[in-house]
């Protein structure tokens, strides 16, 4: 199962159907994608942790897009965390992994011991979906509400697609013997089946400031399936869900074997940035001479830094800009 260090359903998503209660779900594992993530940082311990949770609800809503697309969580807020941001790059062909990256902007001298969803304030929660040149972009937004950013991706589905969605999340430091202290990460996503109508009372909902919650989408026997499976989900133990020793499809048995839980082929995702010198160019091309003469380090060079990768671009200014001699004259 393990190659070094390496087990191998880690940086895997496996989507599951709970065939008996008409629900479907995915469980998700990081690890080496983590480290990508935060190595290239040095956040305080509560950004880690955010960043950590976000990267993870990207991996589990992801899985869904089709291939080539891109989606993107994204967190604004007036606290001392001002920005998360993730983008998951749909694989572009079939087998091929998917990619995430992710970064946070923060005020380093206003982050406080408190728990890490209290560093947020209030704010937004937003889901991004680009499906490519020429086609309309896709966002839905909902407020910062809940005790967590799952809680968050909960009511943006039940806001924005009225669908009943749970998450069960657990990520941290692992510390596993004879292994290098690092970043794990493992959860579960369900969501009941889309219906024709779904339910909702057009009233406002339970949530905070009547935002709609799972539970009012949900009535009668789809209430009743609703109610089982989420006690089945509440009886996970972290250790299961970061899963070192427990595999996705055995963890799936425990929970849910009267479900009559069905995989399919799970997704494997890596961390992966799409920044490169041309696109540092492109960005660059919509500034004048003037523009870029400001941007100019005293050394004499036009400087920029990827805040997904770290990746430092060095530039001749006189190459940049809408009035760049590329040397055609």
């Amino acid at each position: 199962m393990t190659i070094g260090s390496k087990i191998a359903w880690d940086d895997t998503v496996l989507p599951f159907q709970l065939d008996r209660s008409d629900m479907r779900g995915r469980v998700a594992r990081l690890d080496g994608v983590l480290s990508g993530v935060l190595k290239q940082h040095d956040y305080p311990a509560p950004v880690e942790a955010l960043v950590a949770e976000m990267a993870l609800l990207t991996a589990l809503i992801g899985q869904t897009i089709k291939l080539r697309w891109k989606l993107s969580l994204q967190v604004q807020t007036n606290g001392p965390v001002r920005m998360i941001a993730t983008d998951y790059y749909g694989p572009d062909k079939e087998g091929q992994p998917a990619r995430i990256r992710a970064y946070a902007s923060f005020d380093r001298d206003r982050i406080t011991d408190a728990p890490p969803f209290q560093q947020l304030g209030s704010g937004y929660f937003a889901i991004l979906i680009d499906q490519g040149q020429g086609m309309q972009p896709y966002q839905g937004i909902t407020p910062i509400a809940g005790t967590c950013l799952a809680d968050c991706a909960s009511a943006y589905f039940a806001q924005s697609e009225q669908l009943p969605t749970t998450f069960a999340l657990s990520y941290g430091r692992s510390t596993e013997p004879g292994v290098a202290e690092h970043w794990r990460a493992g959860g579960v996503m369900l969501q009941h089946m889309p219906k024709a109508s779904p339910f909702a009372t057009g009233e406002g909902g339970s949530g905070e400031g009547g935002l709609l919650h799972a539970s009012d989408l949900v009535s009668d026997e789809v209430e009743e399936n609703w109610n089982r499976v989420n006690m089945h989900l509440g009886t996970v133990e972290e250790l299961e869900l970061i899963g070192p020793s427990v595999p996705p499809t055995e963890l799936l048995v425990r929970l849910f074997h009267e479900e009559q839980p069905r995989v399919y082929d799970a997704q494997p995702i890596r961390f992966g940035c799409t920044c490169s010198e041309d696109r540092v160019r492109q960005s660059l091309s919509i500034y004048s001479a003037k523009d870029i003469e400001k941007m100019t380090t005293p050394e004499g060079r036009v400087t920029a830094d990827c805040q997904f990768c770290g990746a430092h671009y060095d530039l001749d200014p006189k190459t940049v800009g809408f009035e760049a001699d590329n040397g055609d004259g």
